[in-house]
């Protein structure tokens, strides 16, 4: 068996998203998974919102060093509020190994970053 190089060792998919939703409600805050993606290996979109408004869609996304970061994929339009609803169900839909976690906390970046 190869060795594994720990910098870039995984968690799984459902073990992050369940440490995400806990430190979240530790927080004071609100999570919950919007859409279960596969448990070991699936992507995780996060949906940082603050008492429900001003909702910004995160992904990690790969850097020019190799490494994957989180980046702000989608924002909120607050004059089309259905328009981020429904490029979320696109998304889903595009990729149904996709997890979508939602985190309803004020400066939700510091959980992801």
């Amino acid at each position: 068996m190869a060795d594994r190089d720990p910098s870039t060792a995984r968690l799984p998919s459902h073990v992050e998203v369940g440490a995400l939703l806990r430190q979240v409600q530790a927080a004071g805050g609100f999570a919950m998974v919007l859409a279960k993606g596969e448990a070991d290996s699936g992507a995780l979109l996060v949906v940082l919102t603050d008492q429900g408004r001003r909702s910004r869609a995160w992904e990690r996304m790969p850097s020019p060093d190799g490494h994957r970061v989180w980046t702000r994929v989608r924002e909120e339009v607050a004059e089309d509020p259905g328009d981020f609803a429904d490029w979320l169900k696109r998304r889903q839909h595009q990729d149904p190994d996709l997890w979508i976690v939602e985190l309803d906390i004020p400066e939700g970046e510091r959980f992801i970053r």
